[in-house]
């Protein structure tokens, strides 16, 4: 065996039973974080990869090109709040984008919050805020360490100075302020034990709290809480005249909610206790996406009988179903991915077709489409735009395209977006590379999309490494994106980078996604191994040049894929995977994903077991075969997709191999500190993590570092 892998202890008396199945977990120990045993496995296993991937000779071009490349102005679009604009920039390698304010479009931008003064390493990372109505006061959430837990905190605008309030022991949270300015309404979890990130401890029972500005949290109001049901979640958002709040109460991941909404103007004692809301829709059979009102009737966004999801009218004096109308049918085709009010009358409509975005605008009473901006073939990664606003902001990016922002004046006749800003990167010539969109065959005939980006030029001899992502899983879509260290895997080690658009997402709206998820995950998989096999087949690579490479539920696919054709791919980057899929349910807010992948402890047991990455590793068949190149990914502080997942999966994945003569490429895990599931990773974590990950796909590619990528 060429790696002297650590030997992690089995306790072969650990099972479980499942229908009379008993299941052993010999590595059950590792699922404790805290335990000596565990951190001393962590940095065994840190000690073989990092000598490693230091080995790629190229290992410092390739940090010194990432961080050459990833310092370049990186901007958001702006939005206006009050009488202000605000926006978010990064000069280029700060850890943590800054956040600043202007009076006008064109007067001086002055720092508002800087993240980076808030921690020595720049991990603690603005996760998300919301502004007063007067734009007066800023509320805002910081995370430490990647941890899913944030603390609220509130700034005055005009000064720039914090207040007193803090709200603590805040997830998965809304932030919503009601319109006399007066406080916000946000969740909470109860917490016994710590709760910094790094613990496994179920999340059950969130609670819906307001609070005033001035007091403490310990006199904060509980105005919604389902003791019954401990997995339901509900986030509050104020309608945009401030009179109802829309309670929309989420049970898992699955795109349906309950529809609950409460007539502010109607409590006589004020936000004083739990809120009497009634129930416009009290099942989970759609979803329903508040987007603005007129006066009762309430616009949605829902995918009631419109997989590919509609806007519908409910009058709340008459709301019950048989009386709701159709104001923008489902599209034919097109996926409707949101909506916005703006100019008051005025929608604006995003669609995806065939993964790319499409943005419309149309009249709010009438429905009726009023004209198309203007967009190349890309996504839209950013929006500013409300009811009270006549100006939007959008901004677009594609593979090759860092960023385009564009602001239209809805106020004039002739609706006219221009280009407010253009981000470039400094030695990247777009003109150099192109990218496609090819339609391939799944192993049931299925139409799958997918695109490839590379040079120009490029030779079809099936000798290019190929670097395949993928996703398929929870209605989300994977849409183009820009990448800087994909770019530096094209440009300086002659790749091709391929994203398929297989099922479980929402590419296709959600149809798409349930063809995808419980028992149909078995499509994901055959998908994306039909992607290789379509790159294969059409002279772009070969197997043993194929680097597989998901994050979460895209983790748990390369591990699943890996596993049933180890022939298929010569390396596996999978990043925070789900891999006990016997076990996912227990820790954290992992019982949310049973309605993606159902639930192990019950049905979900016979399709889950067949599949499940931790239980399917064994030694390939055939003469030679073996395992592709690993690297498994993780962090102590990821309270998303604990680390116990990847422990587990790589003490197995070692084990099986250790004796077998065939196994020659390496079986890795990487554990990182002071990060978590990877929002608000700074810049330097990132840098550092995309260089150790390319160079481990370089070693186990064999690919050698080319100056200037010639082309063949």
């Amino acid at each position: 065996m060429p790696f002297n892998y650590p030997e992690a202890r089995r306790d072969d008396s650990v099972s479980d039973d499942y229908k009379g199945k008993q299941v052993p977990d010999p590595y059950r120990w590792l699922e404790d974080p805290d335990a000596d045993e565990t951190k001393s496995f962590v940095d065994a296993q840190n000690a073989i990869t990092v000598p490693f991937v230091s080995s790629f000779s190229a290992k410092e071009k390739l940090k010194n090109r990432i961080t050459e490349m990833w310092d370049y102005p990186k901007y958001s679009a702006p939005f206006k709040r009050g009488k202000r604009y605000f926006y978010h920039y990064n000069t280029g390698l700060q850890n943590q984008s800054v956040m600043y304010v202007q009076d006008s479009l064109s007067s001086e931008p002055r720092v508002f919050l800087d993240p980076n003064e808030l921690s020595d390493d720049g991990t603690t990372a603005l996760r998300s805020s919301a502004f007063s109505e007067d734009g007066n006061v800023f509320a805002y959430c910081l995370s430490e360490k990647g941890s899913d837990w944030v603390t609220v905190k509130f700034r005055d605008v005009a000064t720039g100075e914090d207040l007193a309030d803090v709200l603590k022991n805040v997830k998965f949270s809304c932030l919503d302020w009601t319109h006399d300015h007066k406080g916000v309404f946000y969740n909470s979890y109860p917490v016994d034990g710590k709760a910094d990130g790094s613990e496994t401890t179920s999340n059950y029972h969130q609670k819906l709290y307001y609070h005033r500005l001035g007091e403490d949290q310990t006199a904060d109001t509980l105005c919604a809480e389902f003791p019954d049901n401990p997995q339901w979640m509900g986030g509050v958002e104020i309608s945009d005249c401030g009179s109802f709040a829309v309670l929309s109460i989420s049970e898992g991941c699955k795109p349906a909610n309950r529809l609950y909404i409460c007539d502010l103007n109607k409590l006589e004692n004020g936000i004083s206790g739990l809120l009497p809301f009634v129930k416009i829709v009290d099942d989970f059979e759609a979803e329903y996406e508040y987007i603005t009102n007129e006066g009762s009737v309430l616009t949605f966004k829902t995918n009631l009988n419109a997989p590919r999801y509609k806007l519908i009218n409910i009058d709340l004096e008459n709301h019950e179903m048989s009386n709701w109308k159709t104001l923008i049918p489902e599209h034919e085709k097109d996926v409707l991915d949101w909506s916005a009010c703006v100019n008051q009358n005025k929608l604006v409509m995003c669609y995806m077709h065939d993964v790319k975005s499409s943005l419309y605008l149309h009249d709010l009473k009438s429905g009726e489409r009023l004209m198309e901006f203007p967009l190349d073939v890309g996504s839209v990664v950013g929006y500013s735009g409300r009811k009270k606003d006549d100006e939007i902001f959008y901004k677009f990016m594609s593979f090759l395209t860092p960023g385009r922002i564009y602001r239209c004046d809805l106020s004039k006749g002739k609706l006219e977006p221009e280009v407010f800003r253009d981000i470039e990167v400094k030695g990247f010539d777009a003109s150099k590379f192109e990218t496609s969109q090819v339609f391939y065959k799944s192993k049931d005939g299925t139409s799958i999309p997918m695109f490839i980006v590379h040079r120009k030029g490029i030779t079809l001899n099936g000798s290019n490494p190929v670097l395949l992502y993928g996703y398929g899983g929870f209605n989300i879509a994977i849409t183009p994106s820009f990448s800087v260290t994909r770019i530096t895997f094209m440009q300086n080690l002659g790749g091709i980078v391929c994203v398929a658009n297989i099922r479980g997402g929402g590419e296709y709206g959600e149809n798409w996604h349930k063809a995808g998820i419980e028992e149909n995950k078995q499509n994901v998989f055959d998908d994306f191994c039909a992607a290789a096999e379509y790159l294969v087949a059409e002279k772009y690579t070969k197997p043993e040049l194929i680097s597989i490479m998901g994050g979460s539920n895209g983790g748990l696919l390369v591990g699943a894929c890996a596993n049933q054709r180890p022939d298929l791919f010569g390396c596996v980057i999978s990043q925070v995977g789900v891999m006990d899929m016997l076990r996912f349910n227990k820790f954290t807010i992992g019982h949310a994903w049973t309605t993606d992948f159902g639930n192990p402890d019950e049905d979900g047991f016979e399709y889950i077991y067949k599949y499940s990455p931790l239980h399917n590793i064994r030694l390939p068949e055939g003469d030679g075969v073996q395992y592709p190149s690993t690297l498994l990914l993780t962090a102590d502080h990821d309270d998303r997709v604990v680390p116990l997942h990847s422990l587990k999966f790589i003490a197995q994945l070692q084990h099986v191999f250790r004796n077998s003569p065939s196994q020659q490429n390496p079986l890795m895990i990487r554990v990182d500190t002071k990060a978590g599931h990877g929002m608000g990773k700074p810049t330097a974590k990132v840098i550092e993590e995309a260089t150790e990950t390319y160079s481990f796909i370089a070693l186990a590619c064999g690919l050698s570092w080319m100056e200037d990528a010639p082309v063949a």
